[in-house]
């Protein structure tokens, strides 16, 4: 599926969902919808991505994320946030390097009640 085909349906999937919510007041509704765009690629990529989100949101990088290797803005429209957001190489090595060992730990299952009651 390509790009514009993909936005359109995303815009029209969001736009049933709000006709849905309206027309039966009893469906239960989040408090909060939160659209992400992701960018990929290069640092620079990313960065210019996000950049390039950032003006035309007429918003600022988040500083804060920055610190953990996000580099993103984001926009809320009261109760729903559109974000752009990238995940640079060091933060990914990171995270790979952190999560590299999982499946090198194997957890003895607990024992049940039932096999604790009949041993011995």
């Amino acid at each position: 599926m390509d790009t514009t085909d993909n936005r359109a349906d995303l815009i029209t999937g969001l736009i049933n969902l709000a006709v849905l919510l309206k027309a039966n007041p009893d469906l239960p509704a989040p408090d909060y919808v939160s659209v992400c765009h992701y960018a990929r690629g290069t640092d620079a990529d990313i960065r210019t991505e996000i950049d390039r989100v950032a003006a035309l949101l007429e918003t600022e990088i988040d500083p804060h994320a920055t610190i953990y290797g996000h580099y993103y803005a984001s926009v809320h429209l009261g109760p729903v946030e559109y974000t752009a957001v990238g995940i640079l190489a060091d933060a990914r090595a990171r995270h790979d390097a952190e999560n590299s060992y999982r499946d090198s730990i194997v957890m003895d299952p607990a024992p049940t009640t039932d096999s604790a009651a009949h041993a011995g």
